[in-house]
């Protein structure tokens, strides 16, 4: 279905996070909006992500009598992005970003809560929280969307149970408890049946959670402002006005067909994680090969903008925020991957090794972090091995990727190549081509410290951070403990990317900017088509859904205000 006008105020490339806020705000701001995606659903990466939004000094912080302040904020950041680049935008995140959560729950259907106990990635830093800066989704009734809930994309399913249901985090503990405890059973049960009534009349489960149902109310949010989504479309092209962007050309189909934009065009189309050629110029040899996020991030904002006189922001101390992926093949034979962000590898009772059979990081920090010190050690060469090593009972208790905790059997993925099975530890080591009298010391070392719940070797466990990664209910600490009864397993991990850090520069109204620092009139960008504000640095859960938020609230308030001056964080006189 062609779009129903030849002319838009505002046409969003993109219906990501980033880009539905900047079409949900334009259009609630009176403005006629387009969003155009290549593929057949809204939610991009977001859909399948854990949904966090990071937003220091929020006003819910304040509502759940947690405190916080912009200057805590700076002074984080001072030490966690130190580079000096992109320091105003920092500025004018900080500045704006509470006032983006504020302004989109009084006019959007997005609704989000603080997790209280969430820390920042570094609390041991000055500035740093324990938690409240995080805000979660409110969880979504997907029935609500109507016939669009198939529009919507769906959670990947290893992070669903029983083929389809969601499941709050704060309701794994029930389901890890189910026959311990009678609270938690009935809690348990009361989730199944609810799930089992919503999967006679949709085919999956409907009660949303994390980024699904951020993606979810954003998607809501447009269909109540009569947002018109074409999908399945690609954008051939910027149309150019002299000197301004003046809308796009679409390829639907077999046909060309130009949309013109009054007010402008925002770009909002993933980044490039599965762009070959961006990859290769600017990922490390190592790091080339797996990406956790939506197949669709090929590049195309980075091209339509480049084309139109854009600069690239390339100065990231990383090109990307990384995690540790498995991979596996799917029952359908498309390829699997799993990001390993927080549910094995701070637990107790498993540790990360490398081609040599020895530990190389603390397994409890961020997944970022935990990239870093792959790549670090593995000197940027490719396809080095490293691998993730557990017992049986470990494997029962949190699972393993995406096998699922209390599973009966772990023959298929043992027949697949997918898990590493052995008698002994020496028999794993021969198997996973270490030496076995390396991954034995490695091991008893490990567990030496680790049958008093500690880890001399790496502190694992040391920050609250990191023990909110763990296993609360673990004594003494819940981030350790040995590796004892067999059969033992191995799993192998990837460096890969959760999304991109290099992109378009653009200034603190989210205009898209070029070489010499003028804005390319009509062109705006959010999300990860942006460039990082960061600097590809990791400091927090949710600094990537964030700045997307907000700098796509930015955008859609800026079109909406036309030629006016941009609200800006002229009071944020800090450095950051």
């Amino acid at each position: 279905m062609m779009p129903a006008h030849e002319t838009y105020d505002v046409i969003v490339i993109g219906a990501g996070a980033g880009g539905m806020t900047a079409a949900a705000v334009a259009a609630a701001e009176g403005l006629r909006v387009l969003v155009i995606e290549k593929t057949a659903f809204v939610g991009g990466t977001t859909a399948w992500s854990g949904g966090m939004v990071w937003i220091p000094a929020n006003a819910k912080m304040k509502e759940a009598g947690l405190s916080d302040s912009v200057t805590d904020a700076v002074q984080y950041l001072s030490s966690t992005v130190p580079e000096p680049a992109n320091a105003g935008l920092r500025a004018a995140f900080l500045a704006r970003g509470p006032e983006a959560v504020t302004w989109l729950e009084a006019n959007t259907e997005v609704r989000l809560q603080p997790v209280k106990a969430y820390p920042d990635c570094y609390p041991e830093r000055l500035g740093a929280a324990s938690g409240g800066r995080v805000l979660g989704p409110v969880a979504f009734d997907g029935t609500r969307l109507g016939q669009a809930f198939a529009r919507l994309r769906p959670p990947l399913p290893e992070f669903t149970l029983f083929g389809g249901m969601m499941v709050d985090p704060l309701d794994i503990p029930h389901l890890r408890s189910v026959g311990k405890s009678l609270r938690s059973t009935l809690r348990a049960a009361r989730l199944v049946s609810a799930y089992a009534l919503q999967r006679l009349r949709s085919p999956r489960g409907t009660t949303l959670h994390l980024g699904n149902a951020l993606a979810a109310r954003l998607y809501a949010s447009l269909l109540a402002r009569r947002v018109e989504v074409l999908f399945s479309a690609d954008v051939e092209d910027l149309s150019m006005q002299g000197d301004r962007v003046g809308g796009v050309v679409i390829r639907y189909g077999s046909r060309d067909r130009p949309i013109a934009a009054r007010r402008g065009v925002v770009l909002a189309t993933g980044g490039f994680s599965h762009d070959a050629v961006l990859r290769k110029r600017f990922f490390p040899a190592a790091a080339r090969l797996v990406s956790a996020t939506n197949t669709a991030s090929t590049g195309d904002g980075l091209r339509l903008a480049t084309a139109a006189g854009a600069a690239l922001n390339t100065e990231a101390t990383s090109p990307a925020y990384w995690v540790p992926a498995s991979l596996f093949r799917r029952a359908d034979g498309s390829r699997g991957v799993f990001p390993h962000t927080v549910t094995d590898r701070a637990k107790p009772g498993v540790i990360a090794v490398n081609a040599a059979g020895r530990r190389f990081v603390n397994e409890a920090l961020s997944h970022h972090e935990f990239v870093l010190a792959m790549l670090r050690d593995g000197n940027g060469e490719p396809d080095r091995p490293f691998f993730l090593i557990c017992d049986r009972p470990f494997l029962w208790g949190y699972g393993l990727g995406r096998i699922k905790p209390f599973t009966w059997s772990v023959r298929r993925y043992v027949m697949s190549g997918e898990l590493i099975e052995a008698a002994d530890i020496a028999q794993l080591a021969t198997k996973i081509g270490t030496k076995p009298s390396v991954l034995t010391a490695t091991l008893a070392r490990y567990n030496e410290g680790a049958k008093q719940g500690r880890d001399h070797e790496f502190g694992r466990g040391s920050t609250i951070y990191q023990r909110h990664l763990g296993d609360i209910s673990h004594k003494p600490n819940p981030c350790v403990a040995p590796i004892l009864r067999a059969p033992f397993f191995a799993m192998r991990i990837y460096p890969a990317d959760l999304g991109t850090a290099i992109g378009m520069q653009v200034d603190a109204q989210a205009r898209v900017l070029r070489a010499d620092g003028t804005p390319v009139a009509g062109l705006h960008a959010c999300g990860n088509d942006m460039g990082s504000i960061m600097n590809g640095n990791y400091p927090a859960p949710g600094i990537t859904l964030g700045p997307a938020l907000t700098f796509g609230y930015i955008a859609g308030r800026h079109l909406a205000e036309g030629s006016m001056t941009c609200k800006t964080a002229a009071g944020v006189s800090a450095s950051v």
